[in-house]
């Protein structure tokens, strides 16, 4: 630590932005961060209901042929019941700032595409729109950037 010329301490990295000066990726990443946690508590609360219907009927969902990963529907129901809730409340995490939910949002968001994969059968078209929602969550938290810039850097 060094002394500034205030007098207080400072840190040899610490960089305050001028104005019109970026710390970070800018608003694509900052607003797709807050975008991905809104997608994530959407996406959350949809699974959830998703999967009630698959509990409540075994018959809500059919299948379009044969396919290797065949799982009983209301198996499935309990899937996405628990995956829902589980992205909804991290979703709402990513939006209160807990830095520790971008990370488990990242695994949460990768675990939705492989079971939104297998889950192809049951419903096509909801499953791809969720793969390509997982993956936007997935790049969003990854490219945000809100740590110190080295002195001279933008």
């Amino acid at each position: 630590m060094s002394e500034g010329p205030q007098g207080s301490a400072h840190h040899a990295y610490a960089h305050h932005a001028a104005p019109g000066e970026s710390r970070g990726r800018g608003g694509w990443a900052t607003g797709g961060v807050m975008f991905a946690g809104v997608l994530m508590m959407v996406e959350g609360v949809l699974g959830m209901l998703q999967g009630i219907a698959g509990i409540a009927e075994d018959d809500v969902y059919g299948r379009v042929g044969q396919y290797v990963f065949a799982f009983d529907v209301s198996a499935w129901g309990w899937i996405h019941l628990v995956l829902g809730l589980l992205v909804a409340v991290i979703g709402a995490g990513i939006l209160s700032g807990a830095e520790w939910a971008k990370a488990i949002g990242v695994a949460l968001a990768a675990l939705a595409v492989i079971a939104n994969f297998i889950w192809l059968p049951y419903q096509p078209v909801w499953a791809i729109v969720s793969i390509a929602v997982a993956v936007f969550v997935i790049w969003a938290l990854c490219t945000e950037d809100t740590g110190p810039v080295a002195p001279g850097k933008r």
